[in-house]
């Protein structure tokens, strides 16, 4: 069991770390963020960092160059030299919040673009548009035409992502209603710097519309054709919603999950499977004239006391250490239950929570993230929780698409394991719990989702040490096996581990139409790269997909076969799944010592 000492150190981590955080929303100074390329001489002999701690592979990714184009003339200069050289091209934002080697090019001599400073928005009030440079953050984006009197419907709920990084994966809010809630589906035109032969340049700007069949493609493009110059999104006018965060029983959750999609345009569900507990987030538009000015200041997004942080993480090494499962379930418990207590960051009137419903303009309620521009102050003050200069969160996210046909059986598999493993699942609480948000069936991206269905967020600890085992790990591999083998799942192609995309070139409906568009954009290659090969299956390249090592399962580079896979000199064995039997998961099984006679 959890020490009352222990239990007393959590509770005043949070309570401090949210104290704090409420009291800095509205002294926020500029943001001190490491950017995600650090280079060893001036612009050259790079190192890329991914936002969210060392990559999945633990290995570097490098670069020989970086350049900071700030107009499209000079974005058409920098691909036409690496052309020519013969240069691997990739594109990345200021902070790469990718959790795949997306942006890392092959090798360490290809060449960067970052999109740090390429970030021009252009609104046209009566055509209700804005076109966006690449680089323009979403908090930036919204906050901008809600000055014009628009807003856009839907976005992923973490602020500091970009636009071409956000279209490119496919990444997505909550909803099934009009278009859904994938923010590629809105895009109405794009310029695209692509490569072309020495006669034309080596490089040249494709303009798309509506009307061209290759946009398409260039939706969800995993930034393979090109790179993306300016986006054009379509808008509507400016709307409010209200929110009410309701906590019921999950007793009924595997029939409610879809009736909540239908009832609510921008719901959602937070599951808590070992609390027996699900969050629904009953969120709907209503007329502009509605009293409210309330604002999303997510905790999940928001700095906190880098203390807090460290102390948070200490403590969470501390039950993984001892395997210490009922500390998880007590802190993750409280944990849970002061995050509802204060809507999870949400206010009435721009400074505190007063009540339900909580009513306020779009583009104060979608999306939040201001934790990228916390004051660091030389390593006191505040960070993001997963900030590289602290001894903070490091995580896995597995983020799987489960078609509504088969949300409700997979729900019940779920529960049948949590009844097998009461407290397998409590490390969840820790990071808010099985966040299922909505997706509608693509009709405007190849690369978009085929069905109407459940996009399923898990975020679990990893560890410092790649050896390591996650207490629990063999539950959360189970679901993630049982989710894309039994239930067809698809990954996010934004995050998740190697295993997600097991076969994910199956999933793709329209994976032909648009390689065959990459192929005519970019034959010879420049903007591909290995990962994006072996997500595509180009050359067979998928079923390379797993790196077959020891330790390899611990972290989700392979699906064990052999106990070598895991680790079983800390007696962790390659076994089979509890329900979804087919499953290989490295298990926790310690011999029990033979009784020995006392004399």
């Amino acid at each position: 069991m959890i020490s009352n000492m222990a239990f007393q150190r959590w509770m005043l981590v949070v309570a401090v770390g949210l104290f704090s955080w409420s009291g800095m929303l509205i002294v926020m100074t500029n943001g001190q963020s490491l950017p995600a390329v650090i280079c060893a001489n001036g612009n050259s002999s790079c190192t890329i960092f991914p936002a969210f701690g060392p990559w999945v592979d633990r290995k570097d990714c490098k670069a020989a160059r970086v350049v900071y184009p700030t107009t499209e003339k000079e974005l058409v200069a920098a691909v036409a030299e690496a052309v020519k050289a013969g240069q691997k091209l990739k594109v990345i934002s200021k902070l790469s919040h990718s959790v795949p080697k997306l942006v890392c090019p092959d090798g360490d001599e290809g060449l960067l673009i970052s999109t740090s400073e390429y970030n021009g928005i252009t609104v046209d009030k009566e055509q209700r548009t804005a076109t966006l440079g690449a680089g323009v953050k979403l908090k930036t984006f919204f906050n901008t035409i809600a000055k014009d009197g628009l807003a856009f419907p839907h976005s992923p709920y973490w602020a500091g992502l970009t636009i071409s990084g956000v279209i490119s994966t496919g990444a997505h809010g909550s909803s099934i209603y009009h278009k859904g809630s994938a923010v590629h589906e809105y895009v109405v035109g794009m310029r695209i710097v692509v490569a072309c032969p020495a006669s034309e340049g080596y490089a040249k700007v494709i303009t798309l519309t509506e009307k061209d069949e290759d946009l398409k493609a260039a939706r969800v493009s995993m930034g393979l054709l090109g790179v993306i110059s300016t986006v054009t999104l379509e808008l509507q006018p400016q709307f409010k919603r209200s929110l009410t965060f309701v906590q019921k029983s999950d007793d009924t959750l595997e029939k409610e999950i879809v009736e909540n999609a239908l009832k609510y345009e921008f719901g959602d569900v937070a599951w808590h499977p070992a609390a027996h507990m699900a969050l629904y987030r009953e969120d709907f538009r209503v007329p502009i004239s509605t009293p409210g000015n309330g604002t999303n200041n997510s905790t999940s997004f928001g700095f906190l006391p880098i203390e807090t942080t460290v102390q948070a993480r200490l403590l969470e090494e501390f039950f993984e250490a001892t395997r210490n499962e009922s500390g998880k379930c007590i802190a993750g418990s409280a944990q849970s239950q002061i995050f509802i207590s204060i809507a999870f960051g949400y206010t009435n009137n721009g400074s505190s929570f007063t009540g339900y419903p909580i009513v306020g303009y779009q583009n104060d309620m979608e999306t939040f993230g201001t934790c990228d521009e916390a004051p660091f102050l030389n390593g006191t003050g505040f960070a993001c929780t997963w900030d590289r200069r602290i001894n903070g969160t490091q995580a896995f996210d597995m983020d799987l698409h489960i078609p509504f046909r088969h949300i409700g059986d997979f729900i019940r598999d779920v529960k049948e394991l949590v009844a097998l493993r009461p407290t397998s699942l409590c490390g969840a609480e820790l990071y808010n719990g099985i966040l299922m948000r909505y997706m509608k069936r693509s009709v405007g991206a190849h690369l978009g989702v085929t069905e109407d269905g459940v996009a399923m967020d898990i975020v679990s600890y990893r560890s410092r040490d790649p050896k390591v085992p996650t207490l629990n790990g063999d539950t959360y591999d189970e679901i993630e096996q049982m989710a894309l083998f039994k239930y067809k799942a698809r990954a996010h192609l934004g995050k998740n581990r190697p295993v997600g995309f097991i076969d994910s070139h199956k999933r793709f409906r329209n994976l032909n139409k648009f390689l065959e568009v990459k192929n005519r954009y970019d034959p010879l290659g420049h903007f591909s790269n290995e990962w994006t090969d072996k997500v595509l299956n180009i050359g067979g390249a998928n079923g390379r997909i797993q790196t077959l090592r020891p330790f390899c399962a611990l972290e989700g580079l392979c699906i064990c076969s052999e106990d070598i896979h895991c680790n079983p000199e800390a007696f962790y064995f390659c076994r089979s799944g509890l329900v979804f039997k087919k499953a290989r998961v490295c298990r926790f099984e310690k011999p029990e010592l033979p009784d020995v006679a006392h004399y």
